[in-house]
């Protein structure tokens, strides 16, 4: 799920730089980031189980990793997983580094990709990084 080189990854925000500028950083206002896989349909009622009750640890996490807004939706005719976040941080390859090497996170990640089945040729696990396990999405519209 988490990639480093996320073809959708944000950049970090441009400041203007001069000596009249205040020397304060601004809140990044985010990028929003979707991504699919497949939930493989004998395991549907355990995914749902283990995300009405995630480990405090990756909660945790993806909150220290500048992620906000997180959700996930099923669309049971197909199987496929929709997750939608917010990355307010202004260091998304380390942000994902430090995700990638949270035991918990690992661990969590290892049972949740037992439920399911990549959209992206060569992916081998969330944590393996590269090809990402969750297929990024590009946005057409947003209105908000």
């Amino acid at each position: 799920m988490w990639s480093a080189s996320n073809p959708t990854s944000p950049t970090t925000p441009k400041t203007p730089l001069s000596s009249s500028a205040p020397s304060f950083k601004q809140k990044y206002t985010g990028k929003r980031i979707a991504q699919i896989v497949k939930l493989k349909p004998e395991f549907v009622d355990k995914y749902k189980e283990c995300h009405a009750r995630v480990w405090p640890e990756v909660l945790q996490q993806i909150k220290n990793s500048n992620i906000e807004d997180y959700s996930i939706f099923h669309d049971a005719s197909t199987g496929t997983l929709f997750a939608s976040f917010k990355y307010v941080g202004y260091d998304w390859e380390g942000d994902m580094e430090r995700m990638r090497e949270n035991s918990k996170v690992q661990e969590w990640w290892k049972m949740t990709d037992g439920y399911q089945e990549s959209y992206v040729k060569g992916a081998k696990s969330s944590a393996a990084g590269e090809p990402a396990w969750w297929k990024g999405l590009e946005e057409v519209f947003y209105n908000p």
